[in-house]
């Protein structure tokens, strides 16, 4: 990876994700710091910030994933801290990881069939939203 690609966000389509994080791996992006997820009303971006220890860089990645198939590759095999990410973002959002060694819920109890941070979560009897 040449210099000037680094510090960089990087938009993909979810089936390059893979190929896209064992590439950057293999590149000495060594760290995956976080996975986050934005719903978009009509799909949620998934957002991983990978760095480099060596090389003092920052990747950004973000993908979408269409309503009607949160479902991705896991990188738990690529990088370790991705484990317990992705059951983060599979418990807030309903992301699926496809192959992923230990999913499911992380901090809402096992039982909800919700997903707390969607826009679409109405469960008033758990939650009470704010009125602007």
């Amino acid at each position: 990876m040449s210099a000037d690609a680094l510090d960089r966000q990087i938009a993909i389509p979810k089936e390059s994700l893979l190929e896209t994080a064992r590439r950057l791996a293999s590149e000495g992006f060594d760290n995956l710091h976080c996975i986050t997820a934005v719903d978009k009303n009509e799909s949620i971006e998934l957002i991983y910030i990978l760095y480099s220890i060596n090389k003092h860089a920052c990747v950004t990645l973000k993908t979408q994933l269409a309503l009607d198939d949160l479902a991705i590759e896991s990188l738990a095999n690529i990088w370790k801290s991705a484990d317990w990410l992705e059951r983060e973002v599979y418990d807030l959002f309903g992301v699926k990881f496809l192959n992923h060694p230990n999913l499911k819920r992380i901090l809402n109890p096992d039982d909800w069939d919700v997903h707390p941070l969607r826009k679409d979560f109405s469960r008033p009897d758990l939650i009470k939203k704010p009125k602007y």
